[in-house]
């Protein structure tokens, strides 16, 4: 295929600096917040007092290669266990810190823009789901880091995502206005119910308006990228202390939770009906795959059909009109189009992770391969740039 720079990246990410998170961090947080430490001769994350294992080595040098674990992901043809599969490590490039060595990097990838997610950051929020106060203030410090070493809209090229902690209604609505104030096109939340005080709550509870309603106002798109959901408390009563950090855990978690975090998420914004109230919200579903699609799709029709009256307008239709979604590279998206609209696809390549595709392109090359023409332009570009608002050409 030919190199020029066409395709839009939809998951892209950065490994953050050392002090992505202590940089602009309220001192007043002690060990609430986030802190360094050297233990054992390693260099560990301290998040709200405890060491935080959601990154082996959070310093990511060295770091896995881009794509490392393609094959493994792709049927595991060697029969490998992911140790192996992982590879050699490598030393952590430059372009995984710079945006301007990034932006030369693009060139070569043939990507036109991407947006850029936490690698580590996705994994903070859970750690302090006890302290909605210290919560919001780190990612608060974050975010001013993100804007800082990568820009909400980099040279219209590169669209740093910060991410809103939703453990304090009001903090989030604050923390979205700074940041669309300062240029962001999207912001990330978690797929998850939030947790408060003695359980849980839905994030469409009416208490989070003044946040959808804000989005809404302001016209920026809401993703949400995978991460830690809090969903292993529902392995535990399977298989009691299998660990809830761990990479390297039995494959009961993947069979329980696999979309489960998701599509649960989205179920609920249809049946909370945060879409009859904010009609102008958009959503984005960030490397969570597409394999939940299909399920949710027919269980609303399920429902509509048993419900008659509840829904305003039916919620396949209302799926289908407000959400977008990046399947995962190894799914097969010709069957995938038979539920869901190729207006509503969006490629994302994850890299440079090990888990992502060795290159960006390799996305349409393989993934939309059977992939009509038209579908394949709108899924690796159009759509991305129609919903962010940007110049088709």
């Amino acid at each position: 295929m030919a190199r020029d720079p066409w395709i839009f990246d939809f998951d892209n990410h950065y490994y953050e600096s050392e002090d992505a998170f202590t940089r602009h961090q309220d001192r007043s947080l002690g060990n609430r917040g986030i802190r360094w430490a050297d233990i054992d001769g390693k260099r560990r994350l301290l998040v709200g007092g405890m060491i935080n294992s959601y990154i082996a080595n959070p310093t990511f040098n060295p770091v896995s290669k881009p794509g490392a674990l393609y094959d493994w992901y792709r049927g595991n043809p060697r029969q490998q266990q992911i140790r192996e599969a992982f590879g050699e490590l490598g030393p952590l490039r430059p372009e995984y810190r710079d945006r301007d060595v990034r932006l030369k990097v693009m060139d070569d990838q043939g990507l036109s823009g991407a947006l850029l997610f936490p690698t580590l950051g996705v994994g903070v929020e859970d750690a302090l789901k006890q302290d909605a106060e210290a919560c919001s203030k780190v990612f608060h410090a974050f975010n001013r880091w993100l804007d800082e070493d990568w820009g909400y809209s980099y040279r219209g090229r590169l669209f740093a995502v910060p991410y809103i902690a939703l453990l304090d209604p009001g903090a989030a609505a604050e923390e979205l206005r700074d940041v669309v104030d300062a240029g962001a096109v999207v912001v990330n939340v978690r797929n998850a119910p939030v947790p408060v005080p003695g359980g849980y709550r839905s994030p469409f509870d009416p208490v989070y308006d003044a946040f959808w309603g804000l989005a809404q106002e302001a016209g920026v798109v809401v993703a949400t990228h995978s991460g830690i959901e809090g969903y292993d408390a529902i392995v535990q009563m399977w298989e009691p202390g299998a660990g809830e950090n761990s990479l390297f855990r039995s494959p009961l978690r993947g069979i329980i939770t696999k979309g489960r975090a998701v599509s649960d998420f989205y179920g609920a914004a249809l049946c909370h009906k945060v879409f009859e109230r904010f009609p102008g919200l958009r959503l984005a579903s960030v490397e969570n795959g597409a394999s939940w699609v299909p399920d949710l799709l027919h269980r609303l029709d399920d429902a509509a059909n048993r419900n008659p009256g509840y829904f305003t307008d039916h919620p396949r239709q209302v799926f289908g009109e407000h959400v977008w979604v990046t399947p995962f590279w190894e799914g097969r998206i010709p069957d995938l189009l038979a539920d869901v609209r190729a207006d509503r696809l969006l490629l994302g390549s994850d890299w440079p992770h090990a888990e992502g595709t060795r290159e960006p392109a390799d996305f349409v090359t393989e993934t939309l391969s059977g992939v009509p023409n038209e579908a394949v332009s709108l899924i690796a570009r159009d759509n991305a740039l129609a919903l962010l608002g940007l110049p088709l050409d």
